[in-house]
């Protein structure tokens, strides 16, 4: 049975026995090994977005979901970061600064329900969920996730920019928009 309060205490005890990702690893790894039960205890996700459990200087816990058929931008966390998905799947293509502009592909992983990835402090990630559902996954970061200065790469020209929290949020909205919209089509093409 996952318990959510008991997860992040637990992710906190990890975080100060050892400030690198790799104690914390073990707990994300513990946790989605049963995928089933996080997600009883989160609830099906219903709508896209990035979801605060827990938040401090030192440590971010997020259940971020993403909608369906969703892509979010080469972006950066200028920590380490620990993701373990528990239902869905998340298509992650990995970059590397080029020495002479933007960036260039650097390698791919694909994370289904129960596998986690570790993420160091200079990685630069862009996330697509591939499938028609939500995808849900647990996010640790080790540092203050939303006050943190991070940059984001423009999709089509790969230049860098400042991260914007509110570009991001939009982005959410917009595919949950278009989820609700493509949902309520193919219920009235049915009748």
């Amino acid at each position: 049975m996952f318990d959510l309060d008991r997860f992040v205490a637990d992710c906190r005890a990890a975080h100060t026995a050892d400030r690198s990702h790799k104690h914390v690893r073990e707990v994300v790894a513990r946790a989605v090994s049963d995928p089933g039960a996080v997600l009883a205890a989160l609830g099906e996700p219903k709508r896209g977005g990035v979801y605060k459990l827990h938040h401090s200087s030192d440590l971010t816990v997020l259940n971020v979901v993403w909608a369906p058929g969703m892509t979010i931008m080469p972006h950066n966390h200028q920590m380490w970061a620990v993701i373990g998905v528990y239902t869905g799947r998340e298509d992650n293509i990995f970059w590397r600064r080029g020495e002479q502009g933007p960036l260039t592909a650097a390698g791919a992983k694909v994370l289904f329900a129960g596998d986690v990835a570790s993420l160091p402090m200079e990685a630069i990630h862009s996330v697509t969920n591939p499938l028609q559902s939500f995808t849900g996954a647990l996010h640790i970061y080790g540092g203050d996730f939303f006050q943190t200065p991070r940059s984001q790469w423009d999709p089509a020209t790969l230049r860098e920019e400042r991260s914007d929290g509110d570009v991001i949020r939009a982005m959410f909205e917009e595919e949950n928009a278009r989820f609700l919209a493509r949902t309520r089509c193919e219920g009235t093409s049915g009748a």
